[in-house]
């Protein structure tokens, strides 16, 4: 409409705040997070012995394509995979996604009683949430695997340091309680420096004579990005350096990978079929290269995909190889064990906000009890770190403290932990 006096004036356009002060963006974490909780859990059903991972894959990558279109129905936004289904075997550090096309490759089967990771994730207007839970592969008819108590060792080691991570990596203070005084000194003390984290962790999986695995990297999250400007390496190989800390009003996804072995890795020789776009503009000169990323940015954004995810599997192994060399495009290799032991792996994309860490998505709890083994915690420290909350807990939960479970010191003691549903 033209205004009064002929004078056309400039509209402010308001850009969409993507903060976690946003409820809206939280919301939207979580609708992500509970497809991407959902599709994990149906996939780690599906993993039996002799299941084939490429079809695992494919089906995971169905059914997380089928819950995204089920939510934000008729609203402009973008939605999508975050990270497409992979499987990985026992000693692959790095998620795995073969591709048909690869003959050998493709072939490849579960094997019973070997420890398995799963990772998959999704998004919801460039909000990502990534899963990853690793599980004993059970026999074909879908009874327990036999487990070797080195594999429960693993078990128990990886899920204490991840539960330990997540509590190191909390903001100093945000959780204290007491007189006004006290908690002012706790939020002035200086969070753990990344040497601090990767020691007490080191010696947390020391105990049940494990080894984190080389660079095992946390990062930041934001829009369209799931490796943002700051991240928390464990164990870093050589000139390797973390950069930064969390804060409130944060996202992160948290990685925690334990080996049975030295925890050195190793590159291996499988194709590299995960990718992810960068931000470097490059003149591509091949046809073929310019049709693959034009569909990869319309599918994928900037969020990790597998080749066979694209429409030609084939044309992509060849359409992908410039985008490479011209750093268009990110190529994860796929990257295991240096010493082929099995390998433990967990990712949990958390929320910061003042109320705590929530976790957006997450590998559930696993059953302890099921997997015995004679190693425990003994340290003072770290025990009384992991019976610390990492939220604070609602007012229904508050009403309820007789139902509480057995703290992380008594249950590292009696080794049947159950985690503590405050903790969720």
């Amino acid at each position: 409409m033209q205004p009064a006096d002929g004078i056309r004036r400039p509209q402010l356009i308001l850009s969409t705040d993507y903060s976690l002060s946003n409820p809206d963006t939280l919301t939207k974490y979580k609708a992500a997070g509970e497809i991407s909780n959902k599709v994990l859990k149906a996939v780690v059903g599906w993993c039996v012995e002799d299941g084939n991972i490429v079809e695992l894959c494919e089906k995971g990558d169905k059914l997380l394509e089928d819950e995204i279109a089920k939510v934000y129905k008729g609203k402009k936004i973008t939605k999508g995979p975050a990270h497409p289904t992979t499987v990985s075997p026992s000693s692959y550090v790095t998620p795995y996604t073969p591709i048909k096309s690869d003959t050998e490759e493709a072939a490849t089967t579960l094997k019973a009683g070997e420890v398995v990771k799963i990772q998959l994730g999704a998004q919801i207007d460039g909000l990502g949430t990534i899963v990853c839970d690793h599980v004993v592969v059970p026999n074909k008819d879908g009874s327990p695997a036999a487990v070797s108590e080195r594999v429960a060792d693993l078990i128990h080691a990886t899920h204490y340091a991840n539960e330990l991570l997540l509590r190191l990596m909390l903001p100093p203070g945000l959780l204290a309680t007491g007189s006004e005084e006290e908690k002012k000194k706790a939020a002035a003390a200086k969070p753990y420096t990344q040497t601090q984290i990767t020691q007490m962790l080191d010696k947390l999986v020391k105990s049940y004579d494990c080894n984190l695995v080389e660079s095992t990297t946390c990062w930041l999250f934001e829009r369209n990005e799931i490796e943002g400007k700051k991240k928390i390496i464990l164990a870093p190989g050589e000139g390797v350096k973390g950069e930064g800390f969390a804060e409130v009003g944060e996202v992160w996804g948290v990685e925690m990978g334990v080996s049975l072995g030295s925890g050195k890795v190793k590159t291996l020789n499988n194709r590299a079929t995960l990718h992810r776009r960068t931000t470097t503009n490059y003149g591509l000169k091949r046809p073929s290269s310019r049709a693959t990323l034009s569909e990869i940015m319309k599918k994928f954004s900037f969020f990790p995909f597998s080749l066979r995810q694209l429409d030609d599997e084939r044309g992509a192994k060849v359409g992908v190889m410039e985008c490479v060399r011209g750093n268009v495009l990110r190529q994860y290799e796929v990257v295991g064990d240096k010493d082929n032991e099995p390998v433990g792996r967990l990712f949990t994309t958390v929320a910061i906000t003042k109320n705590g860490m929530t976790r957006v998505s997450a590998p559930p709890p696993p059953d302890l009890s099921k997997f015995k083994t004679n190693k425990k915690i003994k340290d003072d420290e770290l025990l009384k770190i992991l019976e610390q909350p990492i939220s604070k807990a609602s007012t229904s939960k508050a009403k309820n403290k007789k139902k509480k479970k057995k703290p992380a010191r008594k249950a590292a003691e009696e080794e049947d932990d159950d985690e503590e549903s405050s903790d969720e």
